[in-house]
Formats: C-alpha cells, sequence, structure tokens
C-alpha cells in the first residue's frame, strides 16, 4: 500500500492553493491559482496530482452527479427509485430513468462543471510546467517532459468523458484568465474524438510504462485503455468504425507492452481480487482512482450511493449509506444460480449482523423491528401491493451492490469462523480501466468485423474471462461457443461482468438499444436523447456554446 500514500502526501502542499472540487457555481475552465508556486519538485508533483483526487468526484459513484450517475442510472440495470420517504429527491432519477431529462437539469450541469473543472486541474500545471526553467522547479528535462505528457492524458481523459456525455464539447485547453475571460466555442464530436486520439499518440511514449511506482496515475497502460475505448466507439463518435484500430490497442495491453501495476498484466485469477481493499495487489487493473485511508484518510464514495441506512451492521464497518442505487427488477435473474459473480457481487435476500453473523439486521423505516430482507423487486410488499416502478419502493426494494469490498473495521463472525479487524479497512481503489474491459472490447470488435458472428479467438477470448466466475465443475456446460456468442449474448455477458462499472450506457447505445429497448418501467425514448443537453446555465455563461439536437 505504500506507493498509494504517495499521491496524498505529494497533495498537502497544493491544499491551500486551490478551490474546493464542489464548487459548481460557475463556468469553470480552469481553477487553479499559481502565484509563487512550482518551485520545488514536490510542488510541481502535487500539482501533477491534484485533478486524480478531484476524478474521484466524477468518475466514481461519489454522491455527486458525475459522469457515472448520467452513464449508469439511464441505462437499464441500475436505478435509484423512490423508496418510502427517501430518495425522491426532486424526481431526478426518474428523469434519469426514464430519459426524460432537461435542458436545466441540476445534476447535468453538476456534471458538465465537475469535469470542466477536472479539464482546469490540468490546464495550469501544463501551462506553468511547460514554460518554466527546470532549475526553478528542481526537476530533470526528462522530469518535465514526463509530467507534462501525463498531464495531458488525463486531461484527453476527461475530453473524452465529456464527448461521450455531451457530443461536441468545448476543447479549453489552455488556463482561465479571469480578467480577459475567453468563451470557448462548441468543438464537433468528430473533431474533439480526433485531438483525443492524438494527445494521446503524441503523449503516450513519454510516460512511464505502468508500475507500481504509476499506481493511480496515467502510464502508457492507460493511454492504451483510452485508445481501445476511443476505437470501440470510434462508429458511434464519429460515423467511422476503427475495429482494426481497437484490436491493435488492446493487444498492447494483452501483449503487457503497457506495464503492468504488479508485475507482468495479466487476468487476476478470480473474480475478487480486482475489488478487494487490498486491489492495488491486482495484476489486471490498467487505471484507478486510488484510496489509502489508512495512511491518507482518503476513503471511497460509493458507499453513500450503494449502502442502506444500516449497512455498517452486515459488513462489520463504520459506514452506512443513503439506500440508493439498486439493480432494475429482473438484472439479478439474469445471472445464472451457478454464475460466481451473483453471490460475490450482488447483496439478495435476508441480512445478518457482521458481528454474530446469526442475529437479523433490522430494517430502519417500513420494516423497523423487523428483519431486513433486500427482494428483487421494487413496490410496497408491506402493504401487499405489486404496482411496480420507480416511486413504489421502500427500504429493502431492489438487490443491491457488493462489487467492492471495503472489509471490516471491527470483528466478526463469517460462516461460523471470527475474523479480526480488517487492517485494510476502506483502502479500496475504485478500476477505471482493467485488463478484462480490454478481452471484451477486442472479442467485439473482431465479431464486428466478421459481420456479428463470433471468430473462435473472440470466443476464447470471452470464456478466458468467463471460467472465472463458474467452477471447474459445471464450467464445461457454461462455455461459449461460436454458435453461442452472438452479439446480444455479447451484451448481456458484458452486463453481467461490467456491472456497477460504468460502460452500460455506453454499450447500450454501441449495440443500438439505449433509446429502442424497453425494460422494467422504462419504455423507448427519443433517438436524441443517446446525448445528454448541453446545460441551459453553460449556455448562459458561454453564449458560443451550442445546443444538440432534439433540445
Amino acid at each position: 500500500m505504500k506507493n498509494k500514500s504517495i499521491i496524498y502526501s505529494a497533495l498537502i502542499a497544493f491544499v491551500g492553493m486551490t478551490s474546493a472540487c464542489t464548487k459548481l457555481d460557475e463556468n469553470a475552465y480552469d481553477v487553479i491559482p499559481a502565484d509563487k508556486f512550482y518551485t520545488n519538485k514536490n510542488e510541481v508533483l502535487s500539482a501533477v496530482l491534484r485533478p486524480y483526487t478531484h476524478a474521484n468526484a466524477w468518475v466514481t459513484p461519489s454522491q455527486q452527479d458525475g459522469w457515472w450517475r448520467l452513464a449508469e442510472l439511464s441505462a437499464d440495470q441500475l436505478a435509484w427509485p423512490t423508496k418510502g420517504p427517501h430518495g425522491e429527491d426532486g424526481g431526478k432519477w426518474k428523469r434519469l430513468h426514464y430519459h426524460t431529462w432537461t435542458v436545466d437539469e441540476g445534476g447535468i450541469n453538476n456534471a458538465w462543471s465537475l469535469m470542466y473543472g477536472g479539464v482546469g486541474y490540468c490546464n495550469d500545471p501544463i501551462a506553468n510546467i511547460s514554460t518554466r526553467d527546470i532549475s526553478t522547479m528542481g526537476i530533470t528535462q526528462e522530469e518535465k517532459n514526463a509530467y507534462v505528457s501525463e498531464l495531458k492524458l488525463l486531461r484527453a481523459f476527461h475530453f473524452l468523458k465529456l464527448m461521450d456525455l455531451f457530443g461536441g464539447v468545448p476543447l479549453a485547453t489552455e488556463p482561465a484568465d479571469p480578467a480577459n475571460p475567453i468563451y470557448p466555442v462548441t468543438t464537433s464530436r468528430k473533431d474533439v474524438f480526433a485531438f483525443v486520439e492524438k494527445e494521446i499518440k503524441d503523449n503516450i511514449n513519454n510516460v512511464p510504462k505502468l508500475s507500481r511506482a504509476m499506481l493511480g496515475r496515467m502510464s502508457q497502460a492507460s493511454g492504451y485503455a483510452m485508445l481501445v475505448e476511443l476505437y470501440l466507439n470510434a462508429e458511434v463518435w464519429t460515423g467511422t468504425p476503427r475495429w482494426d484500430d481497437c484490436i491493435a490497442a488492446a493487444d498492447k495491453l494483452i501483449n503487457n507492452d503497457g506495464g503492468g501495476q504488479n508485475g507482468n498484466m495479466a487476468l487476476d485469477p478470480n473474480i475478487s481480487d480486482q475489488f478487494k481493499n487490498t486491489n492495488d495487489l491486482s495484476k489486471e487493473v490498467i487505471f484507478s482512482i486510488a484510496y489509502d485511508y489508512t495512511r491518507a484518510k482518503f476513503e471511497p464514495s460509493w458507499t453513500g450511493e450503494f449502502y442502506h441506512f444500516a449497512q455498517k451492521d452486515i459488513y462489520g464497518g463504520g459506514r452506512n449509506g443513503n439506500d440508493g442505487i439498486v439493480l432494475v427488477p429482473g438484472v439479478y435473474s439474469t445471472f445464472e444460480t451457478e454464475d460466481l459473480r451473483k453471490t460475490n457481487w450482488l447483496l439478495f435476500g435476508p441480512q445478518v449482523k457482521f458481528s454474530d453473523g446469526v442475529t437479523p439486521v433490522q430494517g430502519t423505516v417500513e420494516y423497523s423491528g423487523k428483519p431486513l430482507v433486500f427482494v428483487d423487486n421494487i413496490q410496497k410488499n408491506s402493504k401487499n401491493s405489486t404496482v411496480s416502478n420507480m416511486s413504489e419502493g421502500e427500504e429493502n426494494s431492489g438487490v443491491r451492490f457488493n462489487k467492492y469490498k471495503l472489509g471490516n473495521s471491527l470483528a466478526g463472525i463469517v460462516n461460523g469462523v471470527k475474523v479480526e479487524a480488517d487492517p485494510n479497512y476502506n483502502n479500496t481503489d475504485w478500476n477505471v480501466y482493467r485488463l478484462t474491459w480490454i478481452y471484451f472490447a477486442k472479442a467485439e470488435a473482431l465479431m464486428r468485423k466478421n459481420g456479428g458472428v463470433a471468430t473462435q479467438e473472440a470466443v476464447d477470448l470471452i470464456n478466458t474471462c468467463k471460467k472465472r466466475a463458474y467452477t471447474d465443475a459445471v464450467w464445461a456446460s457454461k462455455a461459449y461457443t461460436v454458435q453461442s456468442l452472438t452479439l446480444n449474448e455479447l451484451l448481456a455477458e458484458r452486463g453481467r461482468e461490467f456491472i456497477f462499472e460504468g460502460f452500460r450506457r455506453d454499450d447500450l447505445i454501441r449495440f443500438g438499444k439505449f433509446t429502442t429497448a424497453s425494460w422494467w418501467d422504462h419504455t423507448p425514448s427519443a433517438t436524441t436523447k443517446a446525448l445528454y443537453p448541453i446545460p441551459q446555465q453553460q449556455r448562459d455563461l458561454n453564449p458560443k456554446l451550442s445546443q444538440n439536437p432534439g433540445y
């Protein structure tokens, strides 16, 4: 865990000179003042690392309206229904679920502001480090080049995700001057794509390969992963498929050309190592938002999104949540009974206290004083109602998140065995890219090239990943064949493997289902909903911004 703490200790000198990540009441293209800074290596490094902690706010389910919420809560697997007196929140979650958002949506504006705030956290050090002499900063020319390229890769990542949500966006690449504000114009989605691609290619060889020292930072491996994402979605984002380029970029990672977080990059042998509180030891994680609560008190924020009001009793930890995000009814049943992901990544049924492994956890609202049982429906079961929609939930409604594990801060009983407090409690990193996703991307590209029909190589790639979710005793009957791995089945398997990881909206768009399909109580929406609107608040601040069609 030592390498993770470097990121946070280097930020100490930086905290006093920057505004908060959650200030959303401005048109934020750059927010970092730099007077009397960059005078030694520690200050330089702290400026380089600052955008990574900010990324926690918009990349992950962070209790803030960032990219993750817009990417997942508009798709067919996850929802935040109203549960009794909780979760109405002005109807914002319903509008995401039903694709009825408007140009005045506060959450969409917040996501825009957070993401462009991150662009600003990149722009300032890029400009300052690029234009200052190395002798005044206490770094070498090689370090200077690497830092600037690392920041340009990270900025490209921001623009990639902005392009994902909004299509054409402003390419703000210079620090803002409040005395002489410049209002950037909208750049077309195709041109944003070209900019991101060029930035990655121009800078990827100037940064180190992935290693323990680059954990949680942009490396050559991160650059290749971004290229895979670009090319996988190129047909949607530009109108031109780039399947061969997707395969070539994927092979760079599969062949370990980008380095590895822990030696050679490889798939982890099981479905757990990538999501433990020691997942900094995973061999397949390519880029993550790294947390080190033990040393830096910087902890994951996603508990607020997923955890029940009494979750600490279930896990033996110190953290509860807002009883928010759950599986859309029926998603749980898409996992086979023998699928280890169903029992390891999802939380269903009666809940017992971690402290003794026997006593039922009690509810706090509709089931106060009664056992808490998570169910695969969203309806008022306590009133014997069968009406099921985003307004009809109770505190126990919906199967829950259990994919990432924080560990336990207290001793307890698990399966009849006593376990001590976990020294790594709360240190779990959030994966942005992992090698399994690269395998799936390459397999899809191979199938797309082949007219949507699986090749044996594509089947082998998916089976290599899927096999970890089944015991040897049943695997032979669960393996895909060239005949059984259709594009629709690939989409379904992507849903099972990458649930909660932020990719579902893109998958549905790429497979032509985001605006055309129905799920649970969601009906098809206008094709223009494949893009979010440019927030009206931003257009009021910058009249040069163009609005997307349909808004």
